[in-house]
């Protein structure tokens, strides 16, 4: 009976058991004084009046002590739902993995399991989708390719002008959707790293640029532009994966020869306090009311002349926040072209820095 009235790890349970020591005292020292007053003295009616207010200022320390009991009981008590709300408040958004039950009482356990029915839902309705994007980029990718080969394969034959011109945009949109796919593989894959540290090796960001920048120099040499690299000496380490920071570049080295305007340099810059690089360009620059929105998915200006996805900066922004890495973008009138900056938390593994969002 009293088990099903007071679980076993019932808050009311708990409270009961550290009040019920402080109740007992307060009763057997009420019960001595009265019987002291009774039967152990015959006071004066003066004595008796002293007595009186005596009793009643110690009844008064009595309450209070015992209101101050209840209060650091029940702060006690609750301490395991406040350690809950802050687990919940530290929380990222893609951490859907179930809160820990410990030393939660009974009445709140049941709340805290629903919860975790919730977050697993959740969780398995996010890996669909990330699923169904990768297995559709991959499913798109043998077509794609095989279309690709034959619009080159027609361009390399005599055709009339007219025909040329229609093979040249078939190769073009397939190289778009190509690069689209990929896109979209690589966002599923940086949305997906619940633990990217896992998938980290320490990298020297001087030598890493060098070498992923290279791969760039053709294509800014086919568009008359000048790539450089501006790094220090010494080796600048962080950790990160390679791969993910390998299309994090790209995306921006593509986005400043594909958007920048008039540009014709690149600056690819490494920083060595804190451990960071940048990617510089001196053309257009972006509109004020775009900078906020750049980062977004699919969000492309109004004034954008080139084709494209949305989906570059996009990926950087989700490459970076797998990183634990923050980043910055400047442009006109503050910078004279197009700046983006990548800070990455140095050189230990799982560090964390706050974001700019």
């Amino acid at each position: 009976m009293v088990e099903r009235l007071v679980p076993r790890d019932s808050l009311a349970r708990r409270l009961v058991r550290r009040l019920l020591p402080a109740f007992f005292i307060l009763v057997s020292i009420d019960l001595l004084a009265t019987w002291y007053m009774t039967g152990g003295i015959r006071p004066q009616p003066w004595l008796l009046r002293d007595l009186f207010w005596i009793m009643m200022l110690t009844q008064a320390l009595l309450v209070a002590l015992f209101v101050w009991v209840l209060i650091s009981g029940i702060r006690s008590e609750l301490a395991s739902i406040n350690r809950l709300a802050d687990d919940i408040r530290q929380r990222s958004i893609e951490d859907l993995q179930p809160l820990d039950l410990a030393g939660l009482p009974s009445e709140v356990a049941p709340l805290v399991l629903h919860f975790n029915d919730l977050l697993l839902r959740l969780d398995d309705s996010v890996q669909a989708q990330r699923r169904f994007i990768g297995h559709a980029a991959h499913q798109l990718r043998t077509p794609l390719a095989g279309l690709k080969v034959e619009s080159e394969l027609m361009l390399a034959q005599d055709l009339s002008e007219d025909i040329r011109m229609r093979a040249g945009r078939i190769k073009s949109v397939t190289d778009h959707m190509i690069r689209m796919g990929q896109q979209l593989l690589v966002l599923a894959r940086a949305e997906h790293a619940a633990r990217p540290q896992d998938s980290f090796v320490r990298l020297d960001l001087c030598e890493w640029m060098r070498q992923a920048g290279a791969e760039w120099l053709g294509r800014a040499r086919d568009r008359s532009i000048d790539l450089q690299l501006v790094a220090p000496g010494e080796a600048v380490w962080v950790d990160g994966d390679p791969v993910l920071l390998g299309e994090l570049l790209g995306n921006l080295i593509d986005n400043a020869l594909r958007y920048g305007l008039g540009a014709r340099q690149i600056v690819l810059r490494v920083m060595s306090n804190p451990p960071s690089f940048s990617v510089e360009d001196d053309g257009a620059g972006i509109r004020a009311e775009d900078l906020d929105r750049v980062f977004e998915a699919f969000y492309r200006a109004a004034d954008a002349r080139q084709a494209g996805s949305g989906l570059g900066l996009a990926i950087v922004r989700e490459i970076a926040h797998a990183h634990g890495a923050w980043w910055k973008i400047a442009s006109r009138p503050a910078f004279s072209g197009t700046r983006v900056t990548l800070v990455f938390p140095g050189p230990r593994l799982g560090a964390c820095l706050t974001r700019a969002e």
